[in-house]
């Protein structure tokens, strides 16, 4: 290995634990437990994002599916061709987008809109049209990404998913949810050894 390459790999290490350190400073409390709140009473919870951010978005339906808070991702695809007739009055939509102009998301956001969808936002740009059309807005902050010409979906993405873990162990309080619950849903891996050991 190049001594550049080990270089750029231990700064990665830096770039992102930096970032996650500097999130807290951008944590809107307000607008977060509006969130927390939303969340915990939506019979349904969507979420939707293209490339990097999409990826997470199935990771966080797959957080909430793990408490119990029935959710599924939403391709943008799929999203205008029928697959919104999952989200009913009530709902909540989270959209995931870092620059908030995300093209393939906007037809969505009208739909929601149209349809009494509670929708938030998670994004850099607060001034984007998916951050003004939101109900919802949570604040991404990223320093920069890990690659040296700072484009990569690295630390924004690391960014992301620290913003939905944060909203999980939120909801784990908010709706009182127990290690019991979770044991019934998880008996598999090693997880669910532990959880359902007599």
């Amino acid at each position: 290995m190049k001594p550049e390459a080990l270089k750029a790999a231990m700064d990665a290490y830096d770039i992102e634990a930096q970032c996650i350190r500097e999130m807290a400073e951008f944590v809107d409390e307000k607008q977060f437990s509006k969130a927390v709140e939303a969340l915990a009473n939506a019979t349904r919870i969507a979420s939707s994002g293209c490339g990097h951010s999409g990826i997470i978005c199935q990771h966080f339906a797959h957080l909430m599916c793990c408490i119990e808070r029935p959710a599924r991702f939403i391709s943008p695809a799929e999203a205008v061709h029928g697959a919104t007739g999952y989200l009913q009055k009530g709902d909540v939509m989270v959209f995931a987008s870092r620059g908030g102009k995300t093209k393939e998301l906007l037809p969505i956001l009208d739909i929601c809109k149209a349809k009494g969808v509670t929708v938030i936002t998670v994004t850099e740009n607060l001034e984007s049209p998916l951050a003004q059309g939101a109900d919802i807005v949570l604040k991404q902050h990223v320093n920069r990404e890990t690659d040296k010409y700072n484009c990569q979906g690295t630390t924004s993405t690391t960014a992301l998913c620290m913003i939905f873990h944060a909203l999980q162990a939120a909801l784990i309080e908010e709706t009182d949810y127990k290690s019991e619950q979770f044991a019934l849903i998880h008996p598999g891996g090693a997880v669910g050894e532990r959880l359902n050991k007599k």
